[in-house]
């Protein structure tokens, strides 16, 4: 039914998790700290854990994995990091299928001739 696929697609929500899909840092993760409107939302990555400094950021750029903090309305960045290092997130990150993705992708991206090679042959 409608209802059962609605709840489990993930929602954009504070505390949400989601990873950088398009532009200068792409793959990188980051959480949503507050909504701006339909269209964008604030995140911040940490960016001492991350690379992702507190920005307002299109939701069409950026994807969402089903992780999530509990930290409340734009918090304070500290309050931030604190809440990112307890809840293991790098950690959670890596056990997912679109960072493994990712992983393959930038291994493949940085083979040579050879090395295309023997995968084809293997």
């Amino acid at each position: 039914s409608p209802e059962r696929s609605m709840d489990r697609k993930l929602r954009v929500e504070i505390g949400r998790v989601g990873f950088v899909n398009f532009g200068a840092d792409y793959g990188k993760v980051c959480v949503i700290i507050d909504v701006i409107d339909q269209n964008r939302v604030l995140i911040d990555g940490p960016h001492e854990f991350t690379g992702v400094r507190r920005q307002s950021f299109p939701l069409k750029r950026l994807g969402l994995v089903a992780i999530r903090i509990n930290i409340p309305r734009s918090p304070r960045h500290g309050t931030l990091a604190k809440a990112f290092q307890k809840n293991n997130v790098l950690d959670q990150w890596k056990a997912t299928s679109v960072y493994r993705k990712m992983e393959r992708q930038e291994k493949r991206r940085n083979m040579d001739d050879f090395d295309r090679f023997k995968l084809m042959l293997a």
